[in-house]
């Protein structure tokens, strides 16, 4: 099924990576500070003459059956060396915002397409450790929503929260579709959803309680390349303070560069230390504008992952430019060219792909590898 020649992964250009890199968040910086399990019959009325079937061979069966779910990846044309699309959201306005934003009515399609098409959602702390657990035949897709705005999470006067937030929407979506999990990641800023330091707080604790993934955003959303190193380790470190302070438990193993931009020092984005506070990345999303590799090809680097700025197909129009390499067009791709998606094979355990990617699979990962 997804079968076919090598892949081919077009470059993008370096002035079109360039202005998706300063344009991305600039729209949202201004709005950040916003705000009976069963019966069992009488034993009295057993027939004293029933035997009982045998105990001893009990697991056989269960192993059989098993060894029966086992899924042939050939069947499913399983590819765990394609591509993933980590997808890149900021806010849901009615009005749809800037082009950084959706409608609800465009979140909702694009889950729909997702769905419909094979998609499962994942965390990307999940995608950087290569834990990828979505049934044989499906591609893994990861959310990510930067800059904690009210438009993300709400609750609604009732205390319920927002139907139309991203979160509402998702959690709507997932109780609809029960193979798809409401999971993404929240890249936060100290403004929280636009509401008090206690209550945004509670909302972290909420979004952890939830299933979702708290990673940093910096502070107070300063590009990091107009900063000296003092600064950069500055809104890093308090950064990932203010997760930790909201929700003790939280690891904060993932960041999110404010505008896509590097500081002078790119180590610096990976782990630092200010005023007593160390943090640490272990993964670290661009703007930039493409899918991202398997966490087991060669080619995957966990401190730059690339994202896709979200368009859903019904809003991509391919004759204007201003859709190039937003997920509408990804998508185009991956249904014109299916051989590059990764595609799962069912088992978490094995990395399996045809045989003729077994040259593109990292040294590390060589011990779960299937071809076939």
């Amino acid at each position: 099924m997804f079968q076919g020649a090598l892949r081919s992964r077009p470059l993008v250009s370096a002035t079109l990576a360039g202005a998706l890199l300063l344009a991305a968040c600039a729209d949202g910086e201004l709005d950040d500070a916003r705000e009976d399990p069963g019966s069992v019959e009488d034993a009295d009325e057993a027939d004293p003459d029933d035997e009982p079937e045998a105990d001893a061979e009990d697991g056989e069966p269960e192993e059989e059956d098993e060894a029966q779910a086992q899924v042939d990846p050939a069947e499913v044309g399983a590819n765990e060396l394609g591509e993933v699309p980590v997808l890149m959201y900021h806010r849901i306005l009615p009005d749809g915002g800037s082009d950084y934003d959706l409608t609800p009515e465009e979140f909702r399609s694009e889950l729909e397409y997702l769905y419909d098409n094979d998609y499962r959602p994942i965390r990307l702390d999940e995608l950087i450790d290569g834990d990828i657990d979505v049934p044989a035949g499906t591609t893994p897709v990861v959310f990510t929503f930067d800059d904690s705005t009210r438009e993300q999470f709400a609750y609604t006067e009732d205390g319920d929260i927002d139907p139309d937030t991203a979160v509402g929407i998702l959690l709507e979506f997932a109780e609809e579709h029960e193979d798809f999990d409401a999971v993404g990641s929240f890249y936060v800023l100290g403004s929280l959803f636009g509401v008090s330091d206690d209550r945004g707080a509670e909302k972290l604790q909420h979004l952890h309680e939830l299933g979702f993934e708290l990673g940093n955003h910096t502070l107070t959303h300063e590009r990091l390349d107009h900063l000296d190193a003092d600064g950069v380790q500055r809104e890093l470190a308090q950064g990932a303070d203010n997760i930790r302070d909201a929700v003790l438990e939280a690891e904060v193993r993932t960041m999110s560069l404010p505008l896509g931009l590097w500081p002078d020092d790119r180590s610096l984005a990976a782990e630092g230390s200010h005023d007593g506070t160390a943090y640490e990345h272990e993964g670290i999303l661009l703007v930039g504008s493409n899918p991202a590799p398997s966490p087991f090809d060669d080619e995957f680097d966990p401190l730059a992952i690339p994202r896709i700025r979200s368009l859903p197909p019904e809003s991509y129009d391919p004759d204007d430019p201003e859709g190039l390499m937003t997920s509408g067009y990804w998508f185009d791709v991956f249904e014109q060219a299916p051989e590059r998606r990764y595609v799962s094979d069912g088992d978490p355990g094995t990395i399996s792909f045809p045989e003729e990617y077994e040259g593109e699979l990292a040294d590390e990962h060589a011990d779960r590898a299937n071809p076939y």
